[in-house]
């Protein structure tokens, strides 16, 4: 017997959706936040914010290019969230005073 409240797109109850309130929603499951979470956070700017794209060639190891490669054709826009996730975590870093040399 089919439920007729149910998407067939994506077998989602939306009517049931549509009738919960906050205090329905089980978050028993979810870990809790910490400070920690936050100092991790990647902040990404609006999609209408975003930097115009530099194209660039970069020799990678082939292990590294078949890995992101077989994630589809958005594995460029990964491969930029991880950098700049590595650029942003770099820059919250203090800056450490270069040795002078005798």
């Amino acid at each position: 017997m089919k439920n007729s409240n149910i998407s067939e797109k994506d077998l989602t109850d939306y009517e049931r959706l549509d009738a919960m309130t906050d205090e329905d929603i089980d978050f028993s499951e979810n870990p809790p936040m910490t400070e920690e979470m936050f100092a991790r956070a990647v902040r990404l700017p609006p999609l209408n914010v975003r930097e115009p794209r530099e194209e660039l060639t970069v020799k990678l190891d082939r292990d590294v290019a078949k890995y992101y490669g077989d994630m589809g054709s958005q594995y460029h826009g990964v491969i930029n969230f991880l950098l700049r996730r590595h650029m942003q975590e770099q820059l919250k870093k203090p800056v450490q005073p270069r040795a002078r040399r005798a």
